[in-house]
């Protein structure tokens, strides 16, 4: 037993949090939501995050949900993640984490399941594609800025690469050439570079991501469980 245990879907919001484990040198066990048997809604689950998404993961402190909420709470327990909290450069970091973990990460997720947002009525859902995909090159660009300024802190890189994998993968049924990696240079440094770590070479073989997974990413082989 570990002072952690992550519950994890393959290729979801909980590749973010162990790729921060991973990075840190952490100990950590895992628990696989069943998403194709619902699981992120039983019970038990929603005991652990009353939100029904994923991840959670459960501390010595409690259960802790929300992606960047638990990512700032692994940097400023462990360590290694991003600036502490008298760090000049601790500012920088958060309005950037708020901005990610507010902004671009929500309007990925109604990108992918419009349904939720506005229903099944196609023009709508046609509507809601539309601006939600000009917003994010918009939001990209600006990142890409932030990028080329200066080194991201590794939480924000272990953070962004995913989102961005998943703006080339997701929704399979929609044309995704709004996005194009190479577009953002910097970006797609950082995948380069988050590709070379030893957290992305073990989230590789747990989750079944492929050799390239930031920069040439391919669906998910999970050895088991299902990203979707």
């Amino acid at each position: 037993m570990t002072d952690y245990t992550l519950h994890y879907a393959p290729d979801n919001a909980s590749l973010i949090i162990r790729l921060a484990l991973e990075a840190q040198g952490v100990a950590y066990d895992t628990c696989l939501v069943d998403r194709a048997a619902q699981g992120q809604s039983a019970p038990a689950y929603r005991a652990l995050n009353p939100h029904g998404l994923i991840p959670a993961l459960q501390t010595p402190d409690g259960p802790m949900f929300e992606t960047g909420a638990i990512l700032l709470w692994l940097a400023d327990r462990h360590g290694g993640l991003a600036p502490a909290a008298t760090d000049a450069t601790r500012a920088d970091f958060l309005k950037w984490l708020f901005f990610v973990a507010n902004t671009v990460h929500p309007a990925l997720r109604m990108l992918f399941y419009p349904d939720k947002y506005v229903g099944v009525d196609d023009t709508a859902q046609d509507a809601l594609h539309t601006t939600l995909t000009q917003a994010l090159q918009t939001h990209l660009r600006r990142l890409d800025d932030r990028a080329a300024a200066d080194t991201l802190p590794l939480a924000l890189a272990l953070y962004l690469a995913p989102l961005l994998r998943w703006c080339a993968l997701y929704p399979r049924n929609r044309d995704r050439g709004w996005f194009d990696l190479r577009a953002t240079p910097h970006l797609h440094a950082l995948c380069a570079r988050v590709e070379t770590l030893p957290c992305t070479a073990a989230a590789q073989t747990a989750e079944g991501l492929g050799p390239t997974p930031f920069t040439a990413p391919r669906l998910a082989t999970p050895p088991i469980g299902s990203a979707t």
